[in-house]
């Protein structure tokens, strides 16, 4: 099959050639899926796209016309593609969900222990010759209390590994987990509560109508005072501005991020010979309990693989006209005709 790779990252190319073993044909391009890149896919019969490119219904309508029949997302978060409009069209949607949760939540973990040791100023304070400890006080992480905001797969590799250190668990989630429960003494409460007991709230809900801003300045209030938060989910599910205030007023002690609201055209991509224009995002580079890694929560050998294994996977079953592991939309009985002719 012949497929278009947009936002090719120069690391993940590897990966996929080499989980190529069906021999599909390949045509890689850095530059993100947009209304001006949209004609690089012309004669692909799929393209795979990242979570940052432009899959709204415009951009969908063109792939359509250019011969475009599948649609592969190199990422679990699929909030970027108008699944009614595929479907309507009678385009195949897959994504990569379960690449690596223990990627994410380990991620999660690094940023909890270097915030709470303050490892980013001791190694700038080492660097400088200043080996004094009296700014380095930190805190353990067991018995300490820690939320998690969704407990699906990433939520629940954290929730074992959290146990592991000896810490009491709280969840929330639109589908509590009685596993989580039996084996971790997890405890599901509402949102409200969660972040009044939390010491340390971590972040791993998709990002939809409904978690846009779900910590706001409304929520982030109800926080026991000098929390951490951590998010490694979606970075519209944290009002910026509202985390800033938070920190401004001590109510947030530590802040923990590896996405952002606004990274897209942001983060992937060298920006050292660029003014940063992002007034909030520069702020928030400022604060010495705030830790920003830029989404690379995902970037493991392991998942690296798995993602790779997983789109060849999905070409091979629409090649043989067999349904994706992981289809999010189909064609219409009408457009699958049209799609197998």
């Amino acid at each position: 099959m012949n497929s278009t790779f947009f936002s090719t990252k120069p690391f993940e190319q590897p990966f996929l050639e080499q989980a190529n073993a069906s021999g599909h044909q390949l045509q890689f391009y850095g530059q993100a899926l947009t209304n001006q890149t949209v004609p690089l896919a012309q004669g692909a019969e799929a393209v795979s796209v990242f979570g940052s490119d432009d899959l709204s219904a415009p951009i969908l309508e063109q792939l359509w016309a250019h011969g475009v029949r599948y649609v592969i997302v190199r990422a679990a978060g699929t909030d970027n593609v108008d699944l009614t409009a595929a479907h309507r069209l009678g385009l195949c949607v897959a994504n990569v969900p379960d690449y690596s949760p223990y990627a994410i939540a380990e991620h999660a973990v690094a940023l909890m222990l270097a915030l709470c040791r303050h490892l980013r100023q001791a190694d700038q304070q080492l660097r400088a010759n200043d080996f004094r400890l009296d700014q380095l006080i930190g805190f353990d992480l067991h018995g300490k209390t820690v939320g998690i905001v969704g407990t699906g797969r990433i939520g629940a590799v954290l929730a074992r590994i959290l146990y592991g250190f000896g810490c009491r668990l709280l969840g929330v989630d639109v589908a509590p987990s009685e596993k989580l429960r039996r084996r971790y003494d997890l405890r599901y409460v509402s949102l409200p509560e969660l972040c009044a007991q939390a010491d340390i709230i971590s972040v791993h809900v998709p990002l939809t109508a409904q978690t846009h801003y779900l910590l706001d300045d409304q929520l982030l209030s109800c926080t026991k005072r000098g929390a951490m938060l951590v998010n490694t989910g979606r970075g519209g599910v944290l009002d910026t501005a509202a985390a800033l205030r938070a920190l401004d007023s001590g109510q947030l002690g530590y802040l923990g991020l590896d996405v952002y609201e606004a990274e897209k055209g942001l983060f992937f991509g060298d920006h050292t010979r660029d003014p940063l224009r992002d007034a909030t995002f520069a702020k928030l580079l400022t604060y010495p309990n705030v830790l920003v890694t830029g989404h690379q929560g995902y970037l493991t050998r392991e998942a690296l693989t798995n993602i790779a294994t997983a789109v060849v996977a999905s070409l091979d079953a629409w090649t043989l006209g067999q349904p994706a592991a992981h289809e999010l939309a189909s064609p219409t009985a009408a457009a699958l005709t049209k799609v197998m002719q």
